[in-house]
C-alpha cells in the first residue's frame, strides 16, 4: 500500500470560481437589464387652475396736482415737508402781501366814493331836483297866465306888441326851465342815467374790489383736496413766477396699478378681471386689484402694453410710486388636469407628449395642453386622473422597461 499523498483540489476549484464570476456578472447584469432603471414619476390628478399673468409696475394715483403760484412773489412761509398728508384748505405756501394789501385797501375806498355818490343821488340830489321842478312849473304857470292876460289885452289895444313879446318871451323861458327842472329829476331818481351812471360806477368799484381781495388769496397757496404731498420745490425767501410748479399732490382715495404687460398677453386680457398684487417692500402682504384700463397702443421700443389696475382698499404701507408685483387672473379651470410643464417633451411644438408608465415600461404619449401658468399647464386630453409620468427629462426611450420611485419634488 502506498504512502504517497492524495493530489490537492485547491486548483480545480480555483478554475471553476474564475469560469462563475463572468457568468455570474452577465446574470447581474441581465437581471438589472431585465426590470429596467429606477425612475422618478408623477402621478397626474385634477385640481382648480388658474392662469394668471405676470408683471411689475408702480403706484400711481389715478392723476396729480401740480400746485402753483397764480402771481408772482416772494415766499414767506412753507409750513409744509414733501412726504406730509394735508387736509383739503391746508395752508401750503404764503407769500409776501404788502402791495396786494394796499391794492386791497385802494379799491375798498372806491367802494366807499362809489356808494355814496349812489346815496348822494338819493338823499340831496334828487330831492333838490323834485323841489326845483315844483318852482319851475309854479313858475310856468304864472307865465301862462300873465301871456294870457297881455293877450286879452293886446286884442283890446290896451297894450302894445312889445308888452306881447315880452311875456311870450318869458312863458317860453319858464317853459324850457321847466323841461329842464324834469330832466335833472328824471336823472336823478332810479331810473335815470345819473343814477344808472352811479350803479355803474359803484358796481366797477366793487369788481376791482373783488380782484384785489382775490389777488391777495392768491398769496396763500391751499390744498385742493386731501392728499399726500409727493414733491416740494420752494424754500422761503423763493422768488416765484405765476404758473410754476411749486409742489405736487397725490390725491387721498383711489389708487391705480401701472403695469406695462407684453403684448403676447394681449388676447389674455379684459377689463373686470381680479388680480393678486404686492409691493416689492412687503412681498407677503398682498392686496386685491382689479384690471380697469388697457392702452389701445403698444409701446414699439419695449413691444408692451400699459394696463391700469384699481386699488378697491390699497393697504397702509402703500406708497406712491413703489414698486409692485401684479399676477392678473385671465382664466380658471375647475377640477382640471394639471401636470407640470418640466414633464413636457416638446410643449412649445405642435404635438406635445410625454412619457407614461405603463406595465413597467415608459411609452410616449401624445396630449394637448391648454392653459399654462407658472410653470404648469392643463392636460385637455391624451392623460386621465391616476396616470404616472416619467418627473424626468430627457428619460429613457419609449418602450424603455423602468423602475418606478414616486417623485420627491417636480420643478414646475
Amino acid at each position: 500500500m502506498s504512502n504517497a499523498p492524495a493530489p490537492s483540489t485547491r486548483p480545480h476549484w480555483r478554475r471553476v470560481a474564475l469560469w462563475l464570476a463572468p457568468a455570474l456578472t452577465a446574470a447581474v447584469a441581465a437581471l438589472w437589464w431585465l426590470r429596467g432603471p429606477v425612475v422618478e414619476v408623477y402621478e397626474l390628478s385634477a385640481r382648480d387652475f388658474v392662469q394668471t399673468v405676470v408683471a411689475s409696475g408702480r403706484v400711481q394715483a389715478p392723476y396729480r396736482v401740480d400746485l402753483g403760484a397764480q402771481v408772482t412773489g416772494t415766499v414767506a412761509q412753507v409750513p409744509v415737508q414733501e412726504g406730509q398728508q394735508v387736509r383739503a384748505g391746508e395752508l401750503l405756501v404764503t407769500l409776501r402781501g404788502e402791495e396786494a394789501l394796499a391794492l386791497e385797501r385802494q379799491a375798498a375806498l372806491a367802494v366807499t366814493q362809489a356808494r355814496a355818490r349812489l346815496r348822494q343821488l338819493r338823499e340831496l340830489q334828487a330831492p333838490v331836483a323834485e323841489q326845483a321842478l315844483r318852482q319851475a312849473r309854479v313858475t310856468l304857470d304864472n307865465a301862462r297866465s300873465q301871456h294870457q292876460r297881455n293877450t286879452e289885452l293886446f286884442a283890446r289895444g290896451f297894450i302894445g306888441e312889445a308888452g306881447l313879446d315880452d311875456s311870450h318871451k318869458s312863458l317860453e323861458l319858464a317853459t324850457a326851465q321847466a323841461d329842464s327842472a324834469r330832466r335833472q329829476l328824471d336823472s336823478a331818481r332810479p331810473a335815470g342815467s345819473d343814477f344808472a351812471i352811479a350803479e355803474a360806477a359803484l358796481a366797477q368799484a366793487e369788481a376791482a374790489l373783488d380782484a384785489a381781495r382775490a389777488r391777495r388769496a392768491y398769496l396763500q397757496i391751499r390744498a385742493p383736496r386731501d392728499g399726500v404731498l409727493i414733491a416740494r420745490s420752494v424754500e422761503v425767501g423763493d422768488v416765484v413766477q405765476a404758473g410754476h410748479t411749486l409742489m405736487t399732490l397725490s390725491p387721498s382715495g383711489s389708487t391705480q396699478l401701472v403695469v406695462d404687460i407684453d403684448e403676447k398677453n394681449l388676447g389674455l386680457l379684459a377689463l373686470g378681471q381680479p388680480a393678486l398684487a404686492s409691493a416689492d417692500a412687503f412681498p407677503q402682504r398682498r392686496f386685491d386689484a382689479r384690471l380697469s384700463y388697457i392702452n389701445p397702443g403698444v409701446n414699439a421700443q419695449t413691444g408692451a402694453i400699459l394696463v391700469k389696475l384699481d386699488v378697491p382698499r390699497p393697504p397702509a404701507e402703500l406708497r406712491q410710486d413703489m414698486t409692485v408685483s401684479v399676477d392678473i387672473e385671465v382664466a380658471r379651470r375647475p377640477q382640471a388636469l394639471v401636470l407640470p410643464l418640466a414633464l413636457v417633451h416638446e410643449a412649445d411644438g405642435p404635438r406635445p407628449w410625454v412619457l407614461r408608465l405603463e406595465d413597467g415600461r415608459a411609452q410616449r404619449r401624445d396630449i394637448t395642453l391648454g392653459l399654462r401658468s407658472g410653470g404648469w399647464a392643463e392636460v385637455r386630453q391624451g392623460l386621465a386622473a391616476g396616470d404616472r409620468l416619467l418627473a424626468t427629462l430627457p428619460g429613457p426611450a419609449s418602450g424603455t422597461r423602468v423602475r418606478a420611485r414616486a417623485a420627491s419634488a417636480v420643478a414646475g
